[in-house]
Order: C-alpha cells, then sequence, then structure tokens
C-alpha cells in the first residue's frame, strides 16, 4: 500500500534555521528596477539635488553667456511662366519637375551667387565673420615648428615679397569671412513643394533680414540675366522684350544690393517671392530655457553616475540588507543612533524607543538562532567588531540588561576600554578584579571579586596589569573553567576587543555558543567583516549572524 511507503525526510523545525540557503526571491522587472532607483535617488538625495542644482546654475550662466542670435527667413516658390513677345510665344521651359527644383535650390547655395551678395553688401569688413584667432593648441604647434626648423622658416620668410605677402593676408581674411558668411546662411525645400526657404542668422538684428532677401534677389537676378543673354541672342527677340527683361534684371541687381526685393514685378525669374525677410523681433537663440532644463537633466544624470562610481568605490556598510546580501551571513538586526543611552533605560521614552525596540528584536534574533544550542541551563554569546568604535560594548550591556530584567541570571565579561560607546565600563567592575588577573593568579571562582550592577554580574576581560594582559593565554583551561562556572549560574555575554587590535577575541570565542560580528553604518567596510567572520571561523567560532550599529532609518 502507498500509505506505508516512508516518505524523505524534511526539515520541520518552526524556527528559521540559519545555516540552510534560503531561496531568492523571483522578484524582478522594471517595478523593481524603477523602486531601486527610487530608493537610491532618497538615500543620496542631498548629493543630486546638489548636482541638479550645480547643472542649472553652470547651464543658466552658460546660456545667458551666449551672444544673441537673429535669424530672419525669407520664403521663395519656383513657378516657370511664359513669356511673349511681337505676338508670338515661346517657353524657355516646358515643364518644372523635382529635380529642377533641387537644381534651383543649388543654384542658391553656389559659391558665385554668394560672393555675388557677400560683395554686394560689403561684409568683407564685418566683425562677427572675421577669421577666428588661433586657439592655444595652433599655438603651441606653430611656436614647435618654428623651433624645430628656424632656418628654414627664415629662409622662406626672407624669400616672400613684402607686398605679395600683405595680400595674400587679405585674401585669407576675406576668404574666412566669406566661409563664416556661408556657414551663417541656410537654404533648403520644404518639403518635396517647391517651395525654398532661405534664412541667415547674426548678432546683428538687421543684417539677417537684409541677407536673405539679397539672396533671394541675387538669385532672381540671375534667372532674368539668363534670359536676358537668351533674348539678345535670339533673333526673334524683339526690343521690347529686351527693354523689359532689362528693367527686371536692373531691379533685381540694385535689390541685391541694398539687401532688399526688386522694386518691379519679376515675372520672367520662373519663381515668385511669396514671403520676404522680416527684420526679427526677437532673438532665436540661444534658447535659454531649454539649455537650462538641459543642464539641470544633465546635472541629474550626472549626480546618479557620481552616485554610482561612489558606491562602486565606497565599500561600507550602510544598510542591513546590503551587509547580509555582501557578506553571505544573515544580518540579526540594525540598531538606531541613540546618542543619550547608557544602556536601556528604565523608564523608556519617546527618544529611545526605537534603540530599545532594536535591542529587543536582536534578542530575539538572537534566541531564535541559539534554539538548537541552547541546553538546559544556559547559553553563552560573543559580541565582537573588526575595528575599535563599533558599538560593541553598548550591544553587549543592553542585551545583557535584557536578560537580567527578564529574571535570568547573567554574567558579562566586558571589554575594559570606555571609548568602544557611552557606557562607563568601570561602574561596571571591581577596580582589582579581571578575567585576566584571575586566570594569570589561579584564583578559585570562589576568590574572583565580581561587580554586581542592575542584577547583572560583570567582570572585566583585561586587566589593569600590562604584564597580566602579555602573558596570559585565554585559551588556559583556567579561563575555560571560569567561563563554565559562569554558564552554570546563567548566561554569559562576552563583549571582546576588537579582532584588529587584539587576537585574544579568537581565543575567548571559541568558548561561545554563538558569536555575533557588529558593523558600525558608514564606517565598517564589508571586507572587513567577510575578514571578522573568515578568522573567527578559522578559529573554531560558530558565527550565526551580524549586526549594524548605528543605523540610518
Amino acid at each position: 500500500m502507498m500509505f506505508n511507503r516512508p516518505r524523505p525526510l524534511e526539515a520541520t523545525s518552526r524556527v528559521w534555521r540559519l545555516d540552510e540557503a534560503q531561496p531568492e526571491s523571483g522578484a524582478d522587472g522594471p517595478l523593481v528596477l524603477l523602486r531601486a532607483v527610487i530608493a537610491l535617488g532618497f538615500r543620496h538625495k542631498v548629493s543630486l539635488v546638489a548636482c541638479t542644482i550645480a547643472g542649472l546654475a553652470f547651464a543658466g550662466l552658460y546660456a545667458h553667456s551666449l551672444p544673441p542670435t537673429f535669424t530672419s527667413t525669407a520664403t521663395l516658390l519656383l513657378e516657370p511662366r511664359q513669356s511673349a513677345a511681337s505676338g508670338q510665344e515661346f517657353s524657355l521651359q516646358q515643364g518644372f519637375d523635382l529635380n529642377r527644383a533641387d537644381s534651383e535650390l543649388q543654384t542658391i547655395r553656389s559659391e558665385r551667387l554668394l560672393s555675388s551678395v557677400f560683395e554686394s553688401l560689403g561684409l568683407m569688413d564685418s566683425a562677427e565673420l572675421s577669421a577666428d584667432q588661433p586657439g592655444l593648441i595652433d599655438r603651441m604647434l606653430s611656436t614647435i615648428s618654428t623651433a624645430v626648423a628656424p632656418s628654414r622658416a627664415g629662409v622662406a620668410k626672407s624669400a616672400r615679397d613684402p607686398v605679395s605677402e600683405e595680400a595674400m593676408l587679405v585674401n585669407d581674411a576675406e576668404r574666412a569671412a566669406f566661409l563664416n558668411f556661408a556657414k551663417r546662411l541656410n537654404a533648403r525645400r520644404v518639403g518635396q513643394s517647391f517651395v525654398i526657404e532661405v534664412d541667415y542668422s547674426s548678432s546683428d538684428p538687421s543684417l539677417p533680414a537684409r541677407v536673405a532677401n539679397a539672396v533671394v534677389s541675387g538669385y532672381i537676378f540671375q534667372a532674368i540675366a539668363f534670359k536676358e543673354q537668351m533674348a539678345r541672342a535670339g533673333t526673334e527677340a524683339l526690343q521690347g522684350r529686351l527693354d523689359s527683361l532689362s528693367g527686371q534684371m536692373e531691379a533685381a541687381r540694385l535689390a541685391m544690393h541694398e539687401g532688399s526685393l526688386p522694386a518691379i514685378p519679376t515675372p520672367d525669374a520662373d519663381a515668385r517671392v511669396i514671403g520676404a525677410a522680416l527684420t526679427p523681433l526677437g532673438p532665436s537663440a540661444p534658447r535659454k530655457t531649454l539649455i537650462t532644463a538641459l543642464g539641470g537633466v544633465l546635472g541629474l544624470l550626472g549626480g546618479f553616475g557620481l552616485v554610482a562610481v561612489r558606491l562602486a568605490l565606497d565599500r561600507k556598510v550602510r544598510d542591513a540588507r546590503e551587509l547580509s546580501r555582501d557578506s553571505g551571513i544573515a544580518c540579526l538586526g540594525a540598531i538606531p543612533v541613540a546618542p543619550d543611552a547608557n544602556g536601556v533605560p528604565w523608564n523608556v521614552g519617546a527618544r529611545h524607543l526605537g534603540f530599545v525596540r532594536a535591542i529587543h528584536d536582536l534578542r530575539t534574533s538572537v534566541e531564535i538562532a541559539c534554539t538548537s544550542l541552547r541546553s538546559d541551563t544556559s547559553i553563552a554569546v560573543a559580541v565582537v567588531s573588526w575595528s575599535q568604535g563599533a558599538g560593541v560594548t553598548m550591544i553587549s550591556t543592553s542585551l545583557a540588561q535584557l536578560i537580567s530584567r527578564s529574571g535570568r541570571h547573567v554574567t558579562l565579561f566586558q571589554n575594559p576600554p570606555a571609548s568602544d560607546g557611552p557606557v562607563e565600563v568601570e561602574a561596571y567592575a571591581s577596580p582589582s578584579a579581571s578575567l585576566a588577573d584571575a586566570a594569570f593568579g589561579g584564583l578559585p571562582i570562589e576568590e574572583i571579586s565580581f561587580g554586581k550592577v542592575e542584577g547583572m554580574v560583570v567582570l572585566p576581560i583585561h586587566s589593569r596589569d600590562t604584564n597580566a594582559n602579555l602573558f596570559i593565554d585565554f585559551r588556559n583551561p583556567r579561563v575555560q573553567r571560569i567561563l563554565e562556572a559562569a554558564r552554570a549560574k546563567g548566561d554569559v555575554i562576552l563583549d571582546l576587543p576588537p579582532l584588529q587590535a587584539s587576537m585574544d577575541a579568537l581565543a575567548l570565542s571559541a568558548y561561545a555558543d554563538a558569536v555575533i560580528v557588529v558593523a558600525q553604518a558608514g564606517e565598517t567596510t564589508i571586507e572587513e567583516v567577510i575578514e571578522a567572520v573568515q578568522m573567527l571561523r578559522r578559529a573554531g567560532a560558530n558565527v550565526v549572524g551580524t549586526v549594524l550599529n548605528k543605523a540610518r532609518r
């Protein structure tokens, strides 16, 4: 029968076992990433706000430092027309397709037309079109090249004619001014239509309209001049037709020189002006609001990048989740900052409520972690850190106080230095007694003078005598007998010295049923926690978890 078949053994313990690998959460996706980014931004809100404000400030200063740019646009419609002379109609163009429109656009962009406009308006002396000064790198390269070949440069310079050299400089300046002029002018088709827009940008509010209109007039002038030449060459051309073309050509030429549009109709230009360039009412660039907003966005992104780099380089522990994830060992609790707490007060106020709750939760976590270790009598718990100042004495004393106030007997072996937290260690122990003195002197357990404070039995670990601390071996059986005698009376809390300063913590941790590693938020690195755990386990200690002290909530 199936009912008699034995089933595989299962873990039936109702207590969470710390030595079992817990299944990872399958939560993933954009929502998890969004929550992580929001949490990261909230945690580093000061840095992000500072970077965003800096980006806005720099972008605003940059936008206001840029000179205003005015842009004006003239609109031209290409349309073929038929012309008649002496009762005979002839057409220079029978069709006007899209390819021809592109050809006319290239005519407007041609150097011939642009140079005519450039010379007509007298822009070669414009300050904003002058050649740019050589940059620092160009000047350095020029200096180096001159220093490397001074003789060749001197011979070449002496061979030049001063008059020709001056003319060459003038020509170079005019050429550079014309290239800057061509860069500021833009001619484009509107979609696939026969409409061409010609615009020009300048820091002078009155110049863009003149240049745009002059380019349109120059195009009209060239178109009419071509027809005028064709009419003169044709044998059937009449004087009236020539006069009409000459009048239109003269009007277009004058308009190009004045930076305006022809004063008379120009039906033979195969183009009609549908929008004259007007003097702009305001600058079209720079767009200060857009630049400032973009600066703020870039500042925010830069802030996130700065936070990411800082997180990648900063390995200090920040919260309990990171401590548990990076160390690979469970975090049993996070203790908040309690600036004026001397352990657990009898009357818990609002300012110490979070601290006392965290100590209570830590005690519960330790009890759960040590469920399988606790005998019928007691347990021994050791608390240790990597460096001084992590708050080991505070946590050990608070745990001992909670155990004592619950009605159980507890013995606290303390680390004497009073700098580890606000707890005054000297008030808890007799000045003449310590674990090192008892073991070094071979005192029986009955002759050891324990201190007693608030129901706790307290004994310092190290002695005031330096020799006793130097010569004592905490792996001595006398130390083990003292600790076993203390365990026979109740629970034992070991406030161990930091691992970085003394190896005595490794020797004493082997006597504890459970060892807790304390990390201070923002000070202890994850590498220090991992190193402490590995050292303790190599010494035979049973590390059951970690505790994050001075955690921000």
